[in-house]
């Protein structure tokens, strides 16, 4: 079966689609063989990326305007669907659709009386389906939540068929606009899989760069390599709570949007904006790197390869800097390019997979990731 993976990342600049072919089979880990297809990604025009980046940071939401922004975006993610079929001459059977995410809250805070978790993507998947032609799989996260996980990480079932092996211990590690990683021990089960949220990818040296130099992200890291980085800051930020906090744990832009870009350039002080730039940089290395030895590598050699992909591994500067961090851990860094899938589609290739699963009525969360009680069949189903 032909699958579509749509994905809308926490950076808000557009729309990945993938697409894969699925084959089910026997195997140990009771999962698929996947066979990646093409990809393709499309901004999302200036006025609705200005628009989804309000709508995220906004503490007085207009109902009507939600509203009209889940729709917009169904007919986007379906217009970026037909787009990438007519492109590669390709049809889709099946689309697992993401969609993009305006409110994360992972942990449990009082509301109305009760405590409770929550999360939104927006994106309606009865539109996508109409507009394609096919069942859409949407709305992911909420199953793995009322089974009492944290709603992500999802893509650790993905990173476990395509990147465990018998011989070798790897940890994936993803930079979009929040790092997140995955460590697979050499010859384990999922049940051995550790994953999580290691804090900021690119969404704060986006924010930084776009209100520093006016543009929306630092173009192979010119910037950040023409500045100094300022450790005194660096080890401030890794005070937070949320660097302490022990796995499963989710981020967003409620821990590192706006208002900690804020708060982090006000910090640097009268730094050289170049500076600020170079130090946010180097926020996400150290931070993952820091994440890997407090919860991850408790003895060398247990881990082997450190496998990159999202939007963060086409930054060279951010990869020099994540090589230094990891010097002293013994790791390999590799691209994601190298296990035949492009760096840039693993997380909508996921979705693809994730859908294939919910389709087949078969669960698709890593308890051992989001803390869930149990595995769990996620999504909902939109009928074409």
């Amino acid at each position: 079966m032909i699958v579509a993976g749509v994905m809308s990342g926490t950076s808000a600049d557009g729309i990945n689609v993938a697409l894969v072919r699925i084959t089910s089979s026997r195997s140990r880990a009771g999962t698929h063989g996947l066979h990646f297809l093409a990809h393709a990604e499309y901004p999302y025009p200036k006025r609705v990326r200005r628009a989804v980046l309000a709508a995220m940071n906004s503490t007085k939401a207009n109902v009507a305007d939600l509203a009209r922004l889940n729709f917009l975006l169904a007919e986007l993610y379906a217009d970026a669907i037909l787009a990438t079929q007519r492109r590669f001459h390709l049809k889709a059977e099946l689309v697992g659709c993401h969609g993009q995410t305006l409110y994360h809250q992972g942990e449990a805070s009082p509301f109305l009386g009760r405590k409770l978790a929550a999360t939104w993507q927006t994106g309606e998947g009865a539109l996508v389906a109409a507009g394609v032609g096919v069942p859409v799989v949407s709305d992911f996260r909420p199953a793995d939540m009322a089974a009492g996980g944290k709603g992500a990480p999802l893509v650790p079932f993905f990173d476990f068929l395509l990147y465990r092996d018998s011989r070798v211990g790897r940890i994936v590690q993803n930079i979009g606009g929040i790092a997140n990683l995955t460590a697979i021990p050499a010859n384990a089960s999922a049940k051995e899989v550790v994953a999580f949220d290691t804090g900021p990818g690119n969404m704060l040296i986006d924010a930084v760069t776009e209100r520093l130099f006016g543009k929306p992200y630092d173009r192979d890291g010119r910037i950040a390599a023409s500045g100094a980085a300022l450790d005194l800051v660096i080890s401030d930020v890794m005070r937070g709570s949320f660097f302490r906090r022990k796995p499963p744990k989710t981020a967003g832009r409620e821990e590192f949007g706006r208002e900690f870009a804020r708060n982090f350039i006000r910090r640097c002080g009268r730094g050289d904006k170049r500076d600020i730039v170079a130090t946010a940089t180097a926020l996400t290395a150290k931070s993952v790197a820091d994440a890997l030895r407090r919860f991850v590598i408790h003895r060398t050699g247990t881990y082997r390869d450190l496998v990159v992909s999202g939007g963060g591994a086409s930054n060279p500067t951010l990869m020099a800097m994540l090589a230094n961090e990891l010097r002293p851990l013994g790791l390999q860094i590799r691209s994601s390019d190298e296990f035949g899938l492009p760096s840039e589609a693993k997380e909508a290739a996921a979705f693809a997979l994730l859908a294939f699963q919910t389709w087949n009525r078969k669960p698709s969360n890593v308890p051992s990731a989001t803390g869930a009680k149990r595995p769990a069949i996620l999504g909902k189903i939109s009928y074409a």
